[in-house]
């Protein structure tokens, strides 16, 4: 089991959820967040005053997979994701020890979401 965390740009999203929910990965969990990589500064005027923005909005994506959709899921973001500027984004894997279901106290490969196919529309 690994757990994928992806930061990509907020534009991204709707082509990033669908490339997930095309190849049977539905469990994700979202947050807004802001950070700074390699982009540039931006340097904008509000009310007069000369305002320099460091951190950029992102969107960190974080999902549990089994071993075998770790390559899939990594694939799906980065295509769907990807726009060829600075600023895409970044994917990281890690390992997990153990994934725990609160509601039915299933564990590790049985506690993730299943993997449904593909439904029509994604």
């Amino acid at each position: 089991m690994k757990l994928i965390t992806a930061v990509i740009r907020p534009e991204r999203l709707s082509q990033v959820k669908q490339a997930l929910f095309h190849i049977g990965v539905t469990g994700v969990t979202l947050s807004r967040v802001s950070g700074h990589g390699g982009e540039r500064e931006i340097l904008e005027h509000y009310r007069g005053t000369q305002v320099r923005l460091e951190f950029h909005e992102k969107i960190k994506l974080e999902i549990a997979v089994s071993d075998a959709f770790v390559d899939r899921t990594v694939q799906a973001i980065s295509s769907a994701a990807r726009t060829g500027e600075v600023g895409d984004g970044k994917i990281f894997v890690q390992a997990l020890e153990h994934v725990y279901r609160i509601r039915t106290g299933e564990a590790d490969g049985e506690a993730l979401t299943p993997v449904n196919t593909p439904k029509e529309g994604y």
